[in-house]
This record gives structure tokens, sequence and C-alpha cells, in this order.
């Protein structure tokens, strides 16, 4: 005998599962009607709808019970994937229907919804590929996440790094010689990870990268955190995948417009094996997945497929417009050509003498908040949500502040982040689990890094675990505290002091 509540709707009889008893008519909260492609939007979709009319008395996780007399309005919309969107029992079903169009859709083999974003999957592929102890050809301007992701699989890194461009003192890509020459050198390595684009949307030439770690039998990982965009217009380059890659990251909640920590993991599996795959990522994904960031990465699925390339030629119109506008402000460039992102928006600030970061204060104060500065760049992010009105007003109040604080040129400066010369004394894992402790800044010099450091954004270590601490990496670092960035992941941000390994 069961017993039921009076009044309680039947959720998964009714076709709860995917299937918005309204997806047909319109519905003020899927104004585009996404729903009829993105079941777990549409199963959010209906669920939401039956707590906002009070039909739900919900005795599952979340806390808060739908209530916002509690917490407030913080809470609104808050679903969890288990018991919200279906059953226990049966939600993973509704999340591998949505993974497989995905996958589809990035012609991918394999293909899981994060919401730890990039971060996430990053050390799910670390620990997807190798064993403890092998090597790992790698980029030294990593994300942070790629860095832990050696020291959770214990893999060693072998360092290859970007060309610099000395007009600019900004990364360009890795050269595919460079890989090469690396895969020689260590024949026994387990795969390539690169960064591609990178955090100033340089691009490299993935097909050839693909190439190489394919002669040499091993795969390519690509962290395309800011690529999600990538392939859906002529005028962009291929995504990962595309290209020849094995196995690529990137972030919805960047250039797409799904909640924040919202990612992707595509991978093809004749060089990943996918039970392997799984486990990686089950190990660092959380248990309890908020339907609402997985419903938000599917309706961003959903409209890339159905409107990416008209979305895109917007963006890319917009981004071209704005660029042609900065070029004609005295002094001021912008990272252009064949090896940058299209959609993508550095802009260089030396010639003018203006500092990045005052051009940054009177962004935030007009409420256009850039995503990054330092001195000489500023880096807003322009996404497929951006029309062309919207770039040109940014752009005009980025004008305006530029000529507010106009100075006297100078030469960009190279910071740390991308000259850093790493010199590794011990595999990261090992010095993450060593015993250390805390000297001054001038006794670390010499000994190993036991801590991450690394100016953010853009997160690339200038120090790692393993790493030899030297007096150059110690003054890169304090130039850019000097200069109003901030220290991330140190113990001690002031730089005062450093975590080494003890003797």
């Amino acid at each position: 005998m069961t017993t039921s509540i009076p009044g309680a709707p039947d959720l998964y009889a009714r076709g709860w599962r995917g299937r918005h008893p309204r997806a047909a008519a319109a519905d003020p909260r899927d104004p585009l009607g996404l729903a009829a492609d993105a079941p777990l939007l549409a199963a959010w979709l209906n669920w939401t709808e039956l707590a906002e009319s009070g039909r739900l008395t919900p005795m599952c996780t979340p806390g808060h019970k739908q209530r916002r007399d509690l917490a407030g309005a913080v809470v609104t919309g808050d679903v969890p994937l288990y018991g919200g969107l279906d059953a226990i029992k049966r939600a993973d079903q509704l999340r591998a229907e949505a993974e497989a169009r995905a996958a589809a859709l990035w012609g991918a083999g394999w293909c899981r919804f994060s919401v730890a974003g990039s971060t996430h999957g990053n050390q799910a592929l670390c620990l997807a590929i190798g064993r403890p102890g092998q090597e790992v050809i790698i980029t030294r301007t990593l994300h942070r996440s790629l860095l832990l992701g050696l020291v959770l699989a214990g893999l060693r890194p072998v360092w290859v790094r970007p060309e610099i461009d000395a007009a600019s003192g900004l990364p360009a890509a890795v050269p595919v010689q460079a890989v090469r020459g690396a895969l020689a050198a260590h024949p026994d390595a387990c795969g390539v990870i690169l960064g591609d684009p990178s955090y100033v949307g340089t691009v490299g030439d993935l097909a050839g990268h693909a190439e190489a770690a394919h002669d040499a039998g091993v795969p390519l990982i690509v962290d395309a955190a800011w690529a999600a965009h990538f392939g859906f217009h002529p005028g962009l380059p291929p995504h990962a995948i595309a290209a020849g890659a094995d196995a690529m990251v990137t972030s919805t909640h960047k250039m797409l417009p799904s909640m924040t920590q919202g990612a992707l993991v595509l991978a093809r599996t004749e060089r990943l094996d996918a039970a392997r795959l799984d486990r990686a990522f089950e190990a660092t994904h959380t248990t309890s997945p908020s339907g609402s960031m997985m419903a938000s990465i599917d309706a961003a699925r959903a409209l890339l497929a159905r409107d990416g390339e008209r979305l895109c030629a917007r963006l890319l119109r917009g981004v071209a417009a704005a660029r042609a506008r900065l070029r004609r402000v005295p002094g001021a460039g912008v990272l252009d050509g064949p090896g940058v992102d299209p959609a993508k928006l550095v802009v260089l600030l030396a010639g003018t003498g203006a500092h990045g970061s005052l051009v940054e204060a009177d962004l935030i104060a007009a409420g256009a908040p850039a995503e990054m500065a330092d001195r000489d760049t500023v880096v807003p992010i322009p996404t497929i949500a951006d029309d062309e009105e919207t770039l040109a007003a940014f752009t005009e109040a980025l004008v305006a502040s530029i000529e507010r604080h106009r100075g006297a040129p100078r030469r960009p400066v190279v910071t740390a982040t991308w000259t850093v010369q790493p010199q590794t004394i011990m595999a990261p894992r090992e010095a993450f689990f060593a015993r250390n402790e805390t000297v001054t800044a001038d006794a670390a010099i010499g000994r190993v890094s036991a801590e991450l450091v690394a100016p953010y954004p853009p997160g690339v270590p200038v120090l790692a675990p393993g790493e030899l601490i030297t007096g150059e990496a110690v003054d890169g670092l304090r130039e850019v505290a000097a200069d109003g960035g901030r220290i991330a992941y140190a113990a001690d941000p002031t730089l005062a002091t450093f975590q080494i390994v003890a003797a």
C-alpha cells in the first residue's frame, strides 16, 4: 500500500523526465523555446513551475525546500539533479541524454557536464592519462588547475613554452616543433597537454600538435576553457576536437550563457579509455550536482546548436568594430592577427601612457567591469550574449578612460607570468606532500617551493610545488604586487615569506 499527499502532483508519471508539459507553448522562462532540444532544461522548467505554484512539498535536498523566507531570494531556481530534475534512481539517464547531444554537436565520443568549471575537467583529464611517475609534455603557461591535476595524478611535467611577442609582452602559441622535440627527448611521456587559446586569445596549430602527439603514440589534451565558441562560425578557428585533439575542456560559463561553474569535458576514445575517463571524472566531481547548473549547460548547448553561427557572427562584428575604434586612439593597440581569436578583445595601453588599473577602476565605476587589467593591458570579455550596441558603448567608455589617464608612452613590461623559466627539482606531487616550513623571502631563494604562487588573473603559476625559488621569480611576483596585482594561492600574499620543502 502506498500513501500519497492529497493534491500533490505525480511528478514522474506526468512525463517529468525532460518533457516539459508546456514545452510546446510559449514559456517566459524559456523565451527562445530551447527546452524542446534540452532535456535537462525541460525538467528544470517543470520543477520550478510546480515550486512557484506552491504545489511542491519536497522531502529531498536542498535544505531550503524552495522557501525564500529563510535565506532569501538567493536560492531562487536552485534545483538538484538527483531528486529534483528526476528521481535519484533515474536522473543519470536524463543527464546522459543531454550529454550525448553535446558529444554529437562537438563530434566527440564521450562527454560529461561539470558543475565545477574547467578546473574540474582539467584535473579529471590528468587522472585519465598515464600512471603516477610518468612524464607528460605540458605548457608552462598552464592554468593552476592543471598543475594541481599533476599533483593529483602524480605526473611529472616536461615543460614546453610559448613564444613571447616582443611588441606586446604577451604569449603567442607553443610551437609544434617544441612539442615534437619534447616528445623525442621523452619517449615514455604519456601525453601532451596544451592550453589553447591562451588567456589572451592567442591560438596555435592544434592540428600540427595532434599530428605530433599521435606520431608519438600519445593523446593530445587541450584546455580550451576560453573556446566554447570555436568551430561554430567560419570566421572562428575549429574547436580542439575538430582539429584532432583527443580531449578538450571548455567553460560554458565563459563565452556561452550558462551559469557560473558550467563546463564541458569532451573526448574521443581511440586513445583514451571511456571507462577510465568516467572514473577520473567522478573521482573529482561532486555527488550532489546542481540540476540548475546542468540545465543551464544544456540550454547553452541547445542555443549554440540552433543559433551559434548567427550569434558568433554578431560577436565577431562587434569585436571587429571595437578593435577598429581602439586603433584610432593614439598610442593604443589591440592584439590581432591570424594567431589570435577574432572574438577576443585585448587592449594594449603602453603607447598611451595610461595605467590599466586606473582604467579598470573607471570601468568598474561606470558599471562595466572588465575581466582583467594590469599596467599595460585591459582584457574585457565579449561573449555571444553581447550585441554590437553594447560593445560599442563599452568601447566608448574605455576610450574615454584611456584619454582621461593618458601619459608619456612607455615600453610594455613582460610580466613574470609569461617569462618564468622553471627549474623542476621535485615532482609536484612529491613536493606537495613533503614536510614544509615557512621562511623569509630572502631565505627562500635557492630552496624548493612547497606552494603554488600565481598572479590572478590569469592564474598561471610563477612558482609551483617542486620548483626552485629564484630571485627572478620573487622579483617578478613583487613587481606584480607593487603594481596592484593580486597574488593568489600563496600562504603569504604579501610575499614577505614563502613555504619551502624542509631540508
